[in-house]
């Protein structure tokens, strides 16, 4: 018996019982594939399955910035940072209101001390079955409430300061401040309430520049607190820190911030193979997350504040915050809209991701009625027509409509509109789901679904998810012609952030063609530069593709050819061959020409923008043909994450 499925029988063996009698939570660990052992070498971790299903299936997490710097409750969570740093606002307000840094410095938050108008400050929140305002189970059902499907605590922040029990870091919540095991607290609530528990660990950055402002520290345990100890010390307090989180708190996913490649790469795969190895002995499919440091052969990538522009493959996950302002609780912090956090999300899911959101809570434990009441409507929202996001998996196009969200990291999450749309299947793909972001009115047109691209022959029924679970309206006077599909849809039943039509299909859902695409050959121009795709003639296998002014040469022609599933091969009338990605993921890679070999490297999906215009996404690396704005005649054309720019958009006209 192979390693890849030993673990999976075995795991089957052991649950299988109880998943019959219905007795498996949602939080539950089971039976995974995979290696039986991991060796720290890169060959070894990849062969790792980086999004196990849970995962794939939760869609929809939540985690917090809440420790030590939520106590000054100014400017952001950097506040332990940028206090040190003379002039800046948090400098400035630190002077004011507590003293000079040197004389007042960022762990007199933790051990506590007296401000200038003589009130007692420091990170001690107590329970409320204490007589304080932490209330963990609070939290916890609080989050099953906002329809999260996994949630934990940042254990450790750049700041230095652990959130558990630790033996390797005097700095942390038991022996110091509210003297209570946090990470425990939180871990044992979330797990009661059937959720997966996170962890989300951030100190890479704390001793490869977050405090280098910081003078000098007199002692060995202040050195440890401010990331000043020496290299090789420091790589093994990072990896140790890793390690009791791992072992004392068993985490379904683990979740590190930036600065990863500044770790040692040794160290860096010691994690891997611990945490890998110890969900071996666990039988759990567990989860690393990344944002640079490891790759998405193993690890799942997480865009910042962010995500892909289209459909990205592998798997991969976004953190964004309930604020624009800060992470973690500042007094006047802002939050962004219910509509615009929850048509994130389903803009998010519809591209093959899954949204981690931060909330602030308050130094007390307190989390302000401001958040509560947009994680309630997220909600309610899912309460009501989870069953178009949970267990779901993306399409062969994620959406169609004027609001375009994502591109990369840190882009503003946005509200849609009712004329924007966004689409999901059910895993065993009969079921498409067509989420519309506002009430379309008394007709609802999905142009994506028309005559020239696809059959709808096998739809069996057409239903608008009603206002509670489980409930429809059904939507039979339907017709379908060359601008989509057209729905007769009642007066507005009820209110809700989105709506969402349900199409039942009798068998598979059908393939979903390109639109009207030319037949015979082609030219290919970018928006940018005007220069249109060129293969330089016949050239050898492997050279890479340009641009070029038109001028009805072959070498500019080229033919889309049907390779089935929505996809295409791009064929040179010059050479014959193909446009091949080589499987580079990396943004800027050339784009290839190589004989056609069927690979998902050399296929195509043109993603209709309207106007006229095109994506031109790969089908192996998700990226997309790019002008790179290069507008000289012979300038390489490039692979680049799908985006809202013109450099990524084509035009195809028949020649």
């Amino acid at each position: 018996m192979s390693t890849l499925n030993r673990r999976a029988v075995l795991g089957l063996l052991s649950v299988s019982g109880a998943a019959a009698a219905g007795l498996l939570r949602p939080g539950a660990a089971t039976a995974t594939v995979g290696p039986s052992h991991y060796d720290p070498t890169w060959a070894s971790v990849d062969q790792h399955p980086p999004a196990a299903e849970w995962f794939s299936d939760a869609k929809f997490g939540i985690y917090y910035h809440w420790g030590v710097f939520s106590v000054p409750a100014f400017g952001n969570e950097w506040y332990p940072r940028n206090m040190y740093i003379n002039g800046s606002n948090e400098n400035n307000h630190h002077k004011a209101v507590f003293g000079d840094p040197s004389a007042w410095p960022y762990h007199n938050f933790v051990n506590g001390a007296r401000d200038k108008a003589g009130n007692w400050v420091q990170f001690a929140p107590r329970l409320r079955s204490a007589g304080g305002n932490f209330d963990p189970a609070e939290w916890a059902q609080l989050f099953l409430d906002a329809g999260a499907r996994f949630a934990g605590p940042v254990a450790e922040h750049h700041d230095g300061y652990s959130m558990w029990n630790s033996t390797v870091n005097e700095w942390n919540s038991v022996r110091t401040g509210p003297q209570l095991d946090l990470v425990r607290l939180h871990a044992d609530a979330i797990r009661a309430r059937g959720l997966r528990f996170m962890v989300s660990l951030h100190h890479a950055y704390n001793f490869t520049g977050f405090y280098d402002h910081v003078p000098a520290q007199s002692t060995m345990s202040l050195r440890k607190l401010y990331g000043q100890l020496d290299r090789a010390t420091q790589n093994q307090l990072w990896f140790d820190k890793l390690r009791e989180v791992v072992d004392g708190y068993r985490p379904d996913l683990l979740w590190q911030d930036f600065n990863l490649p500044q770790v040692d790469e040794s160290q860096r795969l010691n994690f891997l193979a611990y945490y890998y190895n110890r969900a071996v002995a666990w039988n759990a499919d567990v989860v690393a997350t990344y944002k640079d440091g490891f790759n998405n052969r193993g690890e799942v990538f997480d865009f910042e504040r962010g995500g892909p522009a289209d459909i990205q493959n592998p798997y991969w996950l976004t953190d964004d915050s309930i604020s624009s302002s800060s992470w973690c609780y500042t007094v006047g912090i802002g939050y962004y809209s219910l509509n615009a956090m929850l048509h994130s999300l389903l803009d998010r899911v519809s591209k093959n991701g899954t949204m981690l959101l931060n909330i602030a809570p308050m130094a007390d434990g307190t989390i302000p009625s401001g958040q509560r009441g947009i994680l309630l409507g997220i909600g309610d929202y899912l309460k009501r027509f989870g069953e178009s996001v949970y267990a779901t998996r993306a399409w062969s196009v994620y959406g169609e409509g004027p609001t375009k969200m994502g591109g990369g990291s840190f882009t503003t999450p946005v509200a849609g509109t009712n004329t924007d749309i966004r689409f999901t299947r059910d895993k065993d793909n009969r079921t498409l789901y067509a989420t519309v972001l506002g009430w379309p009115g008394s007709t609802f047109t999905i142009t994506t679904l028309n005559s020239n691209r696809i059959n709808l022959s096998t739809l069996t029924s057409a239903q608008l998810l009603g206002a509670t679970a489980g409930t429809y309206v059904n939507l039979p006077d339907r017709t379908q012609d060359g601008a989509g599909l057209h729905l007769r849809l009642p007066s507005m039943p009820f209110s809700a952030p989105a709506y969402v039509v349900k199409l039942t299909f009798s068998g598979q859902i059908p393939s979903l063609g390109a639109g009207p695409t030319p037949t015979g050959w082609v030219r290919i121009a970018n928006v940018t530069t005007g220069l249109v795709l060129d293969s330089g003639g016949n050239v050898a296998s492997g050279s890479v593709l340009k641009q070029w002014p038109y001028d009805g040469s072959t070498n500019l022609q080229w033919q889309l050819v049907d390779a089935g599933g929505g996809y295409y091969r791009i064929v040179n009338r010059t050479n014959g061959m193909v446009a091949d990605s080589w499987g580079n993921t990396a943004n800027g890679a050339s784009v290839m020409q190589v004989a056609w070999n069927g690979g998902n490297n050399q296929q195509w999906r043109l993603n209709n923008l309207g106007n006229g215009r095109y994506q031109i996404v790969n089908r192996g690396t998700g990226t997309a043909l790019d002008g790179a704005g290069n507008t000289t005649s012979g300038s390489t054309v490039v692979l680049w994450t799908p985006n809202s720019s013109t450099n990524n958009q084509w035009t195809i006209t028949a020649v």
